[in-house]
């Protein structure tokens, strides 16, 4: 494929893969990082990396849409996608990918380009620094920038959508029908039947017949309304702003709910839809974090023990994994054989999901402990907690919870998804809206 030379990279995106996909992707910019000097090493490895990436909200079914480039050569490395996948983690559906188009550029001695004899694999010297270089500036500028998740706007037809298949079935679109066919309730007589005879048919009618043409073009032209005053301005370019992250959240006016399920409001920049249970879920799904990481975690006294029986298996999961469970909220004990005692729960999840969530993080940990890393697994836990924890679907919402939860969204460091990789907010533009009224 040739391509006409252009001064920018996001050009380039534009000309490939056009303004659709780059209206969804978020730029890296030009992000470096330096291997420390070693003994033998001469002088210090640089690394550098460039590209594009999709928000949370664009999810390919295939890694097809991931192009990396190591000094300029397009090759495959599992080493590298899974970097890209451990950047989207909680931010997208385990089955689901991103679109990237990645450039990493380093010193020669730094990648083995041998590998493979079509030379689409490579070999790092030092898999684990690019490994983690990669994942952070991928993650970082996805908290930075917050990308938003767009309602798509109705496409209007093409213009020759409307024109007939061909001159046959303009003319059956012409015909006039009778709403109603009216049948005879007596059967005439023969006699008085006309006489039917076989005629010569006449030549046929030219296919492309103009005689008319020229006295169409005389007619007067249809006659066009003009928009009456009382419809209002055009909207100046000051009222049709495109924000490209979700800080507007912090200035939304809440506007009601929809089936007791979602939020809808209003901001300057369009009409938002924000689905209230995972919003919520990921307010506490940071907050069960945080809380790990301090030390401070949020519980609650049960008022009578919960004793639990466990399998073979849980009971071996439950000795691996249960001084994270104390530091997530659970105070829990071995109570005989194969069973343990609750005593207390993180704050906020009810009693009848106690169970719930201990049996589902306990299938977590036999599941993903052998090939995911512990802070992995602490995520899966608190995703589990909160999910159980947060505000259900078909509840209605005081205004002043809708305020709150509107405003704690905005200050969680991703807004975009839920720990389970569904999008939180969706947005209808102002531009989209006056192009669907036929505003601008």
């Amino acid at each position: 494929m040739c391509a006409a030379p252009v001064s920018s990279l996001r050009e380039r995106v534009f000309q490939v893969f056009g303004s659709q996909t780059l209206e969804e992707l978020v730029d890296l910019e030009d992000r470096e990082r330096d291997l420390p000097v070693e003994d033998d090493e001469p002088a210090a490895r640089h690394f550098r990396l460039r590209g594009f990436v999709s928000g949370p909200q664009v999810q390919k079914l295939n890694r097809n849409s991931i192009y990396l480039f190591v000094n300029g050569r397009l090759i495959r490395d599992r080493l590298l996608l899974h970097a890209i996948s451990s950047a989207y983690h909680n931010l997208m559906p385990p089955a689901c990918y991103p679109f990237a188009l990645l450039f990493l550029d380093c010193d020669p001695e730094e990648v083995d380009v041998n590998v493979h004899p079509s030379k689409t694999e490579v070999r790092f010297r030092h898999g684990s620094l690019v490994h983690d270089f990669v994942r952070d500036t991928i993650r970082e500028t996805l908290v930075a920038q917050r990308p938003t998740s767009r309602i798509p706007a109705p496409i209007p037809p093409q213009p020759g959508a409307a024109l007939p298949y061909s001159e046959f079935s303009q003319r059956i679109e012409n015909m006039a029908f009778p709403a109603t066919v009216t049948v005879p309730t007596t059967v005439p007589d023969p006699a008085a039947l006309p006489e039917f005879a076989l005629r010569r048919p006449s030549p046929p009618a030219p296919r492309f017949d103009f005689s008319d043409a020229a006295a169409e073009a005389d007619a007067a032209p249809p006659l066009k309304l003009a928009a009456p005053e009382t419809h209002g301005p055009l909207f100046p370019d000051a009222y049709l702003p495109e924000p490209e992250s979700l800080e507007a959240l912090k200035d939304l006016r809440p506007l009601g709910q929809i089936h007791d399920s979602f939020i809808v409001a209003a901001g300057r920049d369009g009409l938002w839809i924000i689905d209230q249970h995972v919003a919520h879920e990921r307010i506490l799904f940071e907050q069960v974090l945080a809380g790990r990481r301090t030390g401070g975690a949020e519980t609650q006294r049960l008022l009578m023990p919960m004793v639990l029986g466990l399998s073979a298996a849980q009971q071996i999961e439950y000795a691996r994994i249960a001084d994270e469970l104390n530091a997530l909220g659970f105070e829990t004990e071995p109570f005989g054989n194969r069973t343990i005692a609750v005593k207390s729960a993180p704050a906020g999840v009810g009693g009848a999901d106690v169970e719930k969530i201990l049996f589902e993080i306990l299938e977590i940990a036999e599941r993903e402990l052998r090939r995911a890393s512990l802070e992995d697994l602490r995520r899966a836990m608190a995703a589990s907690i909160a999910c159980r924890a947060a505000i259900k679907i078909n509840t209605r919402l005081e205004p002043e919870k809708i305020e709150w939860l509107l405003r704690a969204l905005a200050a969680t460091s991703c807004p975009m998804s839920c720990p389970h990789g569904r999008p939180i907010a969706l947005r209808y533009a102002t531009r989209d809206i006056l192009k669907s009224f036929h505003r601008i």
